[in-house]
């Protein structure tokens, strides 16, 4: 069982940072792979970013390309979401997710994850 919460969510101007954090509980987390997803109000939920176990490798959605990062470290059992050049088209409800699939083509999809945190809000104003 692993548990995940995220934090760091606020409000931002156009042009902003924010810096997601996603800690999770249990001995194993260094086993999984990582992703983050987004949803707006009236929208589906969309893939943002991954990462494998170790981190050594990470995948992101086109809209967020070159402006997002992910990262781990699996000593503190957290991921992170550095968010840059942020639009108003990035707010949304931000998840951390956990799965113990891997490579891109899986970790784009929801289905891929077996534990899901609450989610934090990421507002982004023009």
């Amino acid at each position: 069982q692993v548990q995940l919460v995220e934090s760091g969510g606020g409000l931002v101007q156009a042009g902003g940072s924010l810096r997601l954090s996603c800690a999770a509980s249990g001995r194993t987390f260094g086993s999984y792979s990582m992703g983050w997803f987004r949803q707006a109000p009236g929208k589906e939920r969309e893939f943002v970013a991954a990462i494998n176990w170790s981190g050594g490798s990470a995948c992101y959605a086109d809209s967020v390309k070159g402006r997002f990062t992910m990262s781990r470290d699996n000593d503190k059992n957290t991921v992170y979401l550095q968010m840059n050049s942020l639009k108003p088209e990035d707010t949304a409800v931000y998840t951390c997710a956990a799965g113990l699939l891997t490579g891109c083509r899986a970790l784009t999809r929801p289905n891929s994850y077996a534990y899901w945190g609450q989610g934090t809000q990421v507002t982004v104003s023009s």
